[in-house]
C-alpha cells in the first residue's frame, strides 16, 4: 500500500534540499514536495492556502515540515484535515527559535545580511555541520542564492516572531518530532517546549547538525518510515 508524505521545506523554501532524503526513502512512500515562491515574500498565513492546495484530498497522508515550515505544518495540523494521519517535525520549534535572542535577531535581519557569502566555518556550526561534505557545501550554496536577499529576509522575521504553541496543543494526530544532537542554530529550549506542551509526542535524536535530512538523509529516512509503519496505514 502506498503511503503519502507531504514535505514543507526549510528557510530557502525550493525543496531542492530534500532530494536525498527522499531518494532514501522505500518506494512504498509516495512523496510531494511543496516549493514557496523565490522572488516573492509570502507570511505563514500567505502560504497556507499554497500548501492546502497541495495537499491530498482523500488519501491519508502524513505532513513533514522541515525548520522554517515547521510552525506552518503545526498550524495546519491543528485544523484538523479529516485525512492528516500524523504530523512530522525536522530541526523545528513552534516559538523564539533563537530563544532570549530572538527579538534582537529579528531587528537586525535586513535584507543586505542575505546578500553577503557565509564563510565555510559559520555554515559548518550553524546547518551543515563540521566536515560536511563538499557537494552539500555548493548545492546549499546555490540554493540560497536563488531565493531573494528580500524574501529570505522576510522569512527569517517571520520565523523569529512566530508562535504556534497554541496550535501545536491543538493538535490531535501522532507526531514525532526529528533532532540533532548537533544542533547549534536553535535553541535547546525550542524541543523542551515542544515536549512541554505535547508530552506524547515521539522524539528521535540523531547525531547530526541542523541540516539533518541533508546530512544524514538514510538515517532520517529509517526513522521516518519506521514510524510510518507504526501507523500501520
Amino acid at each position: 500500500m502506498t503511503k503519502h508524505l507531504v514535505l514543507l521545506p526549510g528557510l530557502d523554501g525550493t525543496g531542492e534540499l530534500f532530494a536525498e532524503f527522499v531518494a532514501a526513502l522505500p518506494k512504498t512512500i509516495s512523496t510531494k514536495i511543496v516549493s514557496y515562491p523565490v522572488k516573492e515574500f509570502l507570511s505563514y498565513a500567505d502560504l497556507r492556502p499554497l500548501v492546502i492546495a497541495a495537499i491530498p484530498k482523500s488519501e491519508p497522508f502524513l505532513l513533514l515540515g522541515e525548520s522554517f515550515s515547521s510552525p506552518l505544518a503545526v498550524e495546519l495540523a491543528a485544523t484538523r484535515p479529516s485525512n492528516l494521519v500524523a504530523l512530522i517535525i525536522c530541526a523545528g520549534f513552534v516559538s523564539r527559535p533563537l530563544g532570549a535572542w530572538s527579538p534582537l535577531a529579528r531587528a537586525l535581519a535586513w535584507p543586505w545580511l542575505f546578500k553577503l557569502n557565509p564563510p565555510r566555518f559559520l555554515m559548518e556550526y550553524l546547518s551543515t555541520g563540521q566536515d560536511a561534505p563538499q557537494a552539500l557545501m555548493e548545492k546549499a550554496r546555490q540554493v540560497r542564492r536563488s531565493v531573494s536577499p528580500a524574501v529570505m529576509c522576510g522569512r527569517s522575521r517571520e520565523v523569529l516572531a512566530c508562535d504556534a504553541r497554541q496550535a501545536l496543543a491543538r493538535v490531535s494526530v501522532p507526531m514525532l518530532c526529528v533532532s540533532g544532537t548537533e544542533e547549534h542554530l536553535l535553541a535547546s529550549s525550542c524541543l523542551k517546549e515542544m515536549k512541554r506542551i505535547k508530552p506524547e509526542m515521539f522524539i528521535a535524536e540523531i547525531a547530526g547538525p541542523h541540516m539533518l535530512l541533508q546530512r544524514e538523509p538514510k538515517k532520517a529516512a529509517e526513522i521516518v518510515s519506521t514510524f510510518m509503519d507504526n501507523l500501520r496505514i
